[in-house]
Protein backbone atom coordinates (compact mmCIF):
# COMPACT_ATOMS: atom_id res chain seq x y z
CA UNK A 1 0.00 0.00 0.00
CA UNK A 2 1.47 3.34 -1.06
CA UNK A 3 1.79 6.22 1.36
CA UNK A 4 -0.08 9.44 0.70
CA UNK A 5 0.52 12.88 2.13
CA UNK A 6 -2.12 14.20 4.51
CA UNK A 7 -2.50 17.71 5.90
CA UNK A 8 -3.58 17.62 9.54
CA UNK A 9 -5.09 20.82 10.97
CA UNK A 10 -5.86 21.42 14.62
CA UNK A 11 -4.79 23.14 17.83
CA UNK A 12 -2.33 22.46 20.65
CA UNK A 13 -2.70 23.61 24.24
CA UNK A 14 0.53 25.19 25.45
CA UNK A 15 0.63 27.36 28.59
CA UNK A 16 -3.18 27.36 28.92
CA UNK A 17 -3.69 28.77 25.41
CA UNK A 18 -4.74 26.86 22.29
CA UNK A 19 -2.35 27.51 19.40
CA UNK A 20 -3.26 26.41 15.86
CA UNK A 21 -1.04 24.13 13.80
CA UNK A 22 -0.93 22.63 10.32
CA UNK A 23 1.22 19.57 9.67
CA UNK A 24 1.85 17.50 6.54
CA UNK A 25 2.31 13.79 7.36
CA UNK A 26 3.01 10.86 5.07
CA UNK A 27 0.96 7.76 5.95
CA UNK A 28 -1.04 4.94 4.32
CA UNK A 29 -4.40 6.13 5.78
CA UNK A 30 -6.06 9.07 7.55
CA UNK A 31 -6.14 7.26 10.88
CA UNK A 32 -2.43 6.51 10.81
CA UNK A 33 -1.71 10.10 9.75
CA UNK A 34 -3.46 11.33 12.90
CA UNK A 35 -1.57 8.79 15.04
CA UNK A 36 1.79 9.87 13.59
CA UNK A 37 0.90 13.51 14.20
CA UNK A 38 0.00 12.73 17.84
CA UNK A 39 3.35 10.94 18.26
CA UNK A 40 5.36 13.72 16.63
CA UNK A 41 3.79 16.68 18.43
CA UNK A 42 3.48 14.81 21.72
CA UNK A 43 7.13 13.80 21.82
CA UNK A 44 8.43 17.14 20.54
CA UNK A 45 6.47 19.29 23.03
CA UNK A 46 6.02 16.63 25.78
CA UNK A 47 2.21 16.84 25.59
CA UNK A 48 -0.48 14.27 26.30
CA UNK A 49 -3.12 13.51 23.68
CA UNK A 50 -5.85 15.46 25.48
CA UNK A 51 -3.82 18.65 24.88
CA UNK A 52 -3.82 18.05 21.10
CA UNK A 53 -6.99 18.49 19.04
CA UNK A 54 -7.52 17.54 15.40
CA UNK A 55 -10.02 19.58 13.38
CA UNK A 56 -9.45 18.28 9.82
CA UNK A 57 -7.47 15.75 7.84
CA UNK A 58 -7.11 16.46 4.10
CA UNK A 59 -5.29 14.61 1.32
CA UNK A 60 -2.56 16.74 -0.28
CA UNK A 61 -3.10 16.65 -4.04
CA UNK A 62 -0.41 16.79 -6.70
CA UNK A 63 3.30 16.24 -6.50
Amino acid sequence: MANQKYEVVGAVRINNTWKPYTTVVEAPSEGLAVERMFCTIGSKHRLKRNYISVKAVNVVAGE
